[in-house]
């Protein structure tokens, strides 16, 4: 049994850690408040907006033709953007990013890879770390600094950067790989093709018909799609923000709750040590009171 100075060691380690974990929880939990009301103000204008591209999209004519956005085909190359975050201790998080990614490239991607016609870019340092670390044989970049100060023009000059590359035929497609929200305790991983736009499937006009759209359709859609592909971009980082947060919290509550149990195994273990320790020393005085008495 370990002496009674390694356990209280051990004691104060466990309490300063449940310490640390508590109070990463409780940051974790206000932060993923703000995280969620910032992912439901975004998803209806989002949907809308989709809405509207669908509507003006079925409207004109030569849509593939005349919008870069929206050109099928060309280049075989494949960007994938992995969303995940600077920091670790959030669970699978991060982890379920990562394998997500090696799962395409070592899959559905592998004849691209050997043709060196994938690149990922890792939007948080977490992603790269991983990547390195399980060895996943794909070309990759990192966005640097994009969570220091984060703001809507970061996330929007992402956006436009994306939409450069495929615009000037550097990918034939951007694949976007992240924790979709679902709640503080489930995080799904998902893919979702940003570039080029696809158009929504049975698409209903009919609450588009009192509509006048000036100056011209056409233009109109021009207008939208940047801000169509902007706000894409910007709803998904939501989602992996309120989802790494939710992550977070989680295992951090389930860390809090180990350490108080470890907690009191070794408190118990403690009592259990000095009972033996003082049984022990009356052990000791009363055999040298009966030596000498005898």
């Amino acid at each position: 049994m370990a002496n009674l100075k390694d356990i209280r060691t051990r004691i104060s380690s466990v309490r300063s850690t449940m310490q640390v974990t508590s109070a990463m929880k409780m940051v974790s939990a206000a932060k993923l408040k703000k995280a969620q009301n910032d992912v439901t103000k975004v998803r209806p204008f989002e949907q809308k907006l989709t809405e509207i591209i669908g509507f003006l999209g079925s409207s004109v004519s030569d849509v593939q033709l005349n919008y870069p956005a929206f050109r099928q085909g060309g280049k075989e190359g494949v960007l994938i953007v992995a969303i995940a975050s600077d920091k670790g201790l959030a669970g699978a998080f991060n982890a379920n990013v990562v394998k997500e990614v090696e799962r395409m490239v070592n899959g559905p991607l592998a004849d691209l890879v050997r043709k060196d016609e994938v690149e990922v870019l890792c939007v948080g340092k977490q992603v790269g770390k991983g990547l390195r670390s399980r060895k996943v044989n794909v070309k990759w970049t990192e966005v640097s600094g994009f969570y220091d100060n984060m703001t809507l023009e970061t996330v929007y000059n992402l956006a436009d950067e994306l939409s450069k590359r495929f615009a000037a035929k550097q990918c034939g497609k951007v694949v976007l790989v992240y924790n979709e929200f679902v709640n503080a305790a489930v995080q799904n991983v998902k893919q979702v093709q940003l570039l080029p736009l696809q158009m929504p499937q049975n698409v209903d006009n009919s609450s588009f018909k009192d509509f006048i759209v000036e100056p011209s359709k056409e233009e109109v859609l021009e207008d939208l799609i940047p801000q169509a592909i902007r706000t894409r971009l910007l709803a998904i980082v939501r989602e992996s923000l309120a989802s790494e947060h939710g992550a977070r919290m989680t295992s951090m509550h389930k860390a809090t709750d180990n350490a108080s149990e470890l907690l009191g195994e070794l408190q118990l273990q403690y009592n259990k040590a000095r009972q033996s320790a003082i049984t022990n020393e009356l052990i000791e005085i009363v055999s040298g009171a009966s030596a000498l008495n005898g």
